[in-house]
């Protein structure tokens, strides 16, 4: 591929599509890969800008035929990202953001080991189950079962965090957007880059923001 491969993933309620959505008004030449999922739109969630959705059998038809760079199967419902992406960024010479789960994440990585992936975290426990429940709200899916499910998956995502190059822990918008950029422009060798923000948000030496909201989580970094 010509550009960079961005491999952004985040649970549920982290405000990682707010993230993007600024980092791509911010920074040119990057292309937004849309995935595939067989699961329903959920409240305002239009097919081609959040999700391509699809049916299992035409999901099923696609693995069959070799289409995804990388899938996995999540509570139930299919997800996946389309090769045709790559391809598609790659004429247009532009760098490229994944936004997949940590399943979807894993097997990118193992194909592409130079990608460059982003792990985007709340800051604890309390405000994640906060803002699923404001999302849920808004979504008209204030199911308990639901918000509990999503908090034991975002718990069990977080134990990947180890494995991504950096994590941005999403307390205060503005400044997660500035470290993603940050990466984004440090990754790219940029001319004004700030290479010493970027760094604060790598794994293998995590800043004490890092640490401490992993701990919140009762999680340690190794």
């Amino acid at each position: 591929m010509a550009g960079i491969l961005f491999i952004i993933s985040a649970p549920s309620g982290s405000g990682k599509s707010t993230i993007v959505s600024q980092l791509q008004t911010l920074v040119g030449g990057l292309d937004f890969s849309i995935s595939y999922t067989t699961r329903s739109p959920r409240g305002s969630e239009k097919n081609g800008r959040e999700y391509h959705f699809t049916t299992r059998e035409a999901f099923e038809r696609m693995i069959a035929d070799g289409d995804f760079l990388e899938w996995a199967e999540v509570f139930g419902n299919y997800y996946g990202t389309a090769l045709s992406a790559l391809e598609h960024a790659e004429r247009k010479g532009k760098d490229l953001l994944l936004d997949i789960d940590v399943k979807g994440a894993m097997q990118v990585m193992e194909k592409a080991p130079e990608a460059v992936s982003i792990f985007i975290m709340p800051p604890s426990p309390q405000v994640l189950e906060m803002r699923l429940r404001n999302r849920s709200e808004a979504e008209n899916m204030t199911v308990e079962d639901v918000i509990e499910r999503r908090l034991r998956e975002a718990r069990e995502e977080l134990n990947y965090v180890p494995k991504y190059r950096y994590a941005i822990v999403n307390d205060v918008l503005d400044v997660a957007v500035t470290e993603m950029k940050s990466i984004v422009q440090t990754e790219r060798g940029d001319e004004g880059a700030s290479v010493s923000t970027a760094e604060t948000c790598r794994t293998g030496s995590p800043s004490v923001k890092l640490q401490t909201a992993l701990g919140t989580f009762r999680l340690s970094r190794g």
